[in-house]
């Protein structure tokens, strides 16, 4: 059977955002034609980069072993 590989392991997760916040991606996946899922992992990935890029937290946390 063909199967088109996802490149990486999932888990689905639910969140809340401001209604605002949600009209708002949603524009973004509908201008740069992305699914609501793509662009909130561009979004997490960004801030991520961002957010540790000075210290060595995020190697720290990639580099933990978790349960």
């Amino acid at each position: 059977m063909f199967r088109i590989a996802k490149g990486y392991k999932t888990v689905s997760k639910t969140i809340r955002i401001p209604e605002t916040t949600a009209e708002l991606l949603e524009h973004l996946t509908t201008k740069n034609y992305l699914s609501f899922n793509q662009l909130i992992n561009q979004c997490i990935e960004f801030a991520l980069s961002r957010m540790c890029e000075d210290s060595s937290e995020m190697q720290d946390i990639q580099n933990t072993n978790l349960p």
